[in-house]
């Protein structure tokens, strides 16, 4: 028989468990009773109780780690180094925490991980362990998202703790630095930070503040939690000065005066202060002030992060700091495009290079891009597996930049063309160059394009950021271009004369600015208000685009000439992350060229758009021929951006005689050269139509001519225009038998901005005896290069046009 009390206390136990879940604590005061003690009846009184007051809601506010798919899993970011936002995924699933393999993940899959993280998005995400290996269980493997998941267990993997990964493939992220709002990260965790080094610079021994860029010697310092702090040099090793240097952008690191940094015994000190004594004084004198944090670095030497070496920090209680010892000194070698002197260039530059090089492409910052190799005289890309930090920093070193901040898989800075000539590249970091690495040689069926390897590397830091900005846009990507000069007098600000700038000014601008490629070079900028700043203090900039800031532009120097004197013609910008990259497919041009003779009763049409040479007006028409060297041109872009029409199709002029729109004027440059470099004959080829012919398999069409359509080249896609087009020729008849050079180039007034323009040339090898013509050894990549014409003397008879 159940009691009123056993009710009484069914009663108060249900409706505190009830009014707690909503919140409220009830009876506090009451002990807590098994559900096991309950008679029957107490029981039925909590379900009618439970009824009767409802089941409790989740509150929207309660976070994620309340949501369904969610529920049990806890989520945290681990790893160094990295930022608060980045790092390796690691799950706790029933008390044990786990992290997730590399394979088949995405993007997408990354989205899902930031928003369980309490981010909004991801911006990237990472593989082979760059926050380093994990420990524990590898939960997911094969994890496929679309993105939309509200939980990473709504994503299709291999199942839980079913995997075949080693924790050298664990996955990381980079989510924006954007928390999700009302987010309650009670379920999301990070790792407790050990003591670790976040940054590292050189700091002069005198000067500081007044060096010029970039620091290449100094004291190093490291930044800790509570700050900046100097090394101990004791027992420091050129294998630590090599990591250094690296993280700083250097590709390498020179000895260093080390006396001058070291204190100066009485038994040395001579009555005359000699050169030099008054700055080591100085340093001697604020040497009580050195803040030591580390004791011990042991560095392999081939870390691309200074956390990554065996490092013993001084305690917060050590009394004594670095007793005997100084603080250690570090001295670089900057590469070339850093180096601080004419002589160090002309230095660097002279080193003899072997035909194994290596070079970046489709990157919109210097030290970044897609990583493409030189094998045979043929550029090939190089496959991302086993792509790790290691390989991509010997590729950085070896172009004269720092250690690698980042290794990029997937294609991330965009698909190459042609062959992939490496694959399982793995480097002990140690070696002088990327084919010194051990590596497979693959066919087209093991590895795609898709699977390009690329890099991100470290960078010294030059200031020039800081001499130039823009005013008056409507983003930081645009604007009226305003650049910093000195005296006499104090420093200032002006504006640029928009006379001649263009594309290439824009690109080094924007280049400086840190700000990626230009979309457009503007001579107008009435539209942009640039406030008080009205003066023009910089005029004839003149730049090759290549440049790392407008400084290294030819211009007028102190003396300003402009036309147009007025604010509202000045130079300005507009600014993008990504860019077109448009390639002629070489190969094409040399298996379809042939001659045809052709009547001029049928050129009447090709000469009213100017595509004949200039003896074809005073030509007995419709009566004789011309003859034609004629070959396909199939124009791929390969960058991330589409490639469309300058013009808006507003100003498209409409040619009755072809029934087409011209979006360009000229598209293409075809000449016949002498091997001197004399043209010969050359085809006036104007943008017929550009439109998407053909695309890569997961590429749809966007652009197509017909009815008056939007005119471009998608990315994946290339534009064909066939050997018996109109007008897709050059007019030979003049042309005596000989040895030539046939030079295509795209885009040749850069009308266009592009992600790289010194592949939009080609050059072949062209023999013709008067009856048939041969065309071979067509490359493209270095085409107004001084090593393409060398290329070119080496061939038999091509130093001479008689017929051998």
């Amino acid at each position: 028989m159940t009691s009123l009390l056993d009710l009484s206390l069914a009663q108060s136990q249900c409706l505190s468990h009830t009014l707690s879940l909503r919140g409220t604590q009830a009876f506090p005061a009451m002990g807590p009773v098994s559900v096991w003690q309950w008679s029957p009846w107490g029981l039925l009184l909590c379900l009618l109780c439970s009824s009767c007051l409802g089941s409790p809601s989740p509150s929207p506010s309660m976070g994620p780690e309340k949501r369904a798919g969610s529920q049990g899993l806890r989520f945290r970011l681990a790893g160094f180094p990295r930022k608060p936002f980045e790092g390796r995924v690691e799950i706790q699933r029933a008390g044990e925490w786990g992290t997730i393999c590399d394979d088949d993940f995405t993007l997408q899959a990354a989205h899902v991980l930031c928003r369980e993280l309490g981010f909004t998005e991801a911006t990237g995400w990472t593989h082979s362990a760059k926050y380093g290996p994990g420990t524990g269980r590898i939960w997911l493997d094969n994890l496929s998202c679309s993105g939309t998941e509200q939980s990473v267990t709504e994503c299709a993997s291999r199942g839980w703790g079913n995997s075949d990964c080693t924790h050298d493939e664990d996955a990381g992220v980079i989510c924006k630095d954007q928390r999700l709002p009302g987010f309650s990260d009670s379920n999301v965790i990070e790792v407790e930070h050990h003591l670790q080094v976040e940054e590292v610079r050189l700091r002069p021994a005198v000067g500081w503040g007044r060096r010029p860029l970039p620091v290449t010697e100094g004291l190093v310092e490291v930044r800790l939690p509570d700050g900046w702090s100097k090394v101990c040099d004791q027992s420091w090793s050129a294998h630590n000065s090599h990591v250094v240097c690296g993280m700083l952008g250097f590709p390498s690191e020179k000895r260093v005066n080390a006396a001058f940094y070291r204190p100066i015994t009485k038994h040395k000190v001579k009555p005359k202060p000699q050169v030099g004594r008054g700055p080591i004084k100085r340093l001697l004198a604020q040497r009580q002030q050195h803040s030591f944090g580390l004791h011990g670095v042991a560095c392999v030497g081939t870390e691309a992060h200074l956390s990554l070496c065996t490092l013993e920090f001084y305690r917060a209680n050590d009394t004594t700091r670095c007793p005997g010892g100084a603080p250690a000194v570090v001295s670089c070698v900057p590469g070339p495009l850093y180096a601080a002197s004419s002589g160090q260039k002309k230095q660097q530059q002279s080193k003899p290079q072997g035909e194994a090089r290596v070079r970046l492409k489709g990157g919109a910052h210097p030290g970044e891009g897609r990583v493409e190799v030189l094998k045979a005289g043929t550029w090939g890309t190089v496959c991302d597996r086993k792509w790790d930090l290691q390989a991509a920093s010997v590729v950085c070193r070896e172009l004269g930049f720092g250690s690698a901040r980042e290794a990029l898989s997937g294609a991330r800075m965009g698909q190459g063309m042609g062959a992939i000539h490496l694959s399982e590249v793995r480097c002990s970091g140690q070696e002088s160059s990327l084919w010194k690495c051990p590596h497979k040689n693959i066919t087209a069926e093991d590895c795609s394009h898709g699977q390009d390897a690329g890099v991100r590397c470290n960078l010294p830091y030059t200031g020039v950021e800081t001499k130039i900005r823009l005013s008056g846009g409507r983003s930081r990507h645009e604007g009226r271009v305003e650049v910093q000069i000195g005296g006499p007098g104090p420093l200032r600000w002006g504006l640029i004369c928009g006379d001649d700038w263009g594309t290439l000014e824009a690109m080094v601008a924007c280049r400086q600015l840190g700000l990626g490629y230009a979309n457009h070079g503007l001579q107008e900028t009435w539209y942009w208000d640039s406030g008080n700043i009205t003066e023009v203090v910089m005029s004839g900039v003149r730049c090759t685009g290549t440049e790392m800031s407008l400084d290294q532009c030819a211009h007028h120097g102190t003396h300003i000439a402009c036309k147009r004197t007025e604010t509202r013609f000045t130079a300005g910008v507009i600014c993008s992350e990504t860019a077109s990259d448009l390639l002629l497919h070489s190969a094409l041009v040399q298996e379809t060229a042939y001659i045809e003779d052709r009547p001029l009763h049928m050129l009447y049409c090709a000469a009213e758009e100017n595509c004949l040479a200039r003896s074809a007006r005073s030509a007995n028409w419709p009566y004789g021929h011309r003859r034609l060297l004629r070959f396909s041109s199939q124009i791929h872009n390969l960058g991330r951006a589409d490639f469309r029409p300058k013009a808006g199709r507003h100003s498209w002029v409409w040619h009755e005689c072809h029934g087409h729109y011209h979006s360009m004027d000229i598209f293409t440059h075809y000449d016949i050269l002498t091997p001197n470099g004399t043209k010969v004959a050359e085809g006036h080829k104007a943008s017929f139509c550009l439109e998407d012919t053909e695309c890569q398999e997961d590429v749809s069409k966007r652009y197509e001519c017909a009815n008056f359509g939007e005119q471009g080249i998608t990315v994946g896609c290339w534009d064909l225009y066939r050997h018996d087009i109109d007008c897709q020729w050059i007019d030979i008849t003049d042309v005596k038998p000989g040895n030539y050079i046939l030079q295509v180039v795209i885009n040749p007034n850069f009308e266009v901005a592009e992600s790289d323009f010194t592949n939009n040339a080609m050059k072949c090898n062209c023999k013709y005896d008067g009856h048939r013509i041969w065309v071979h050894n067509c490359h493209i990549g270095d085409a107004f290069g001084e090593e393409a014409n060398k290329r070119f003397e080496r061939y038999p008879g091509q130093t001479s046009n008689q017929i051998i």
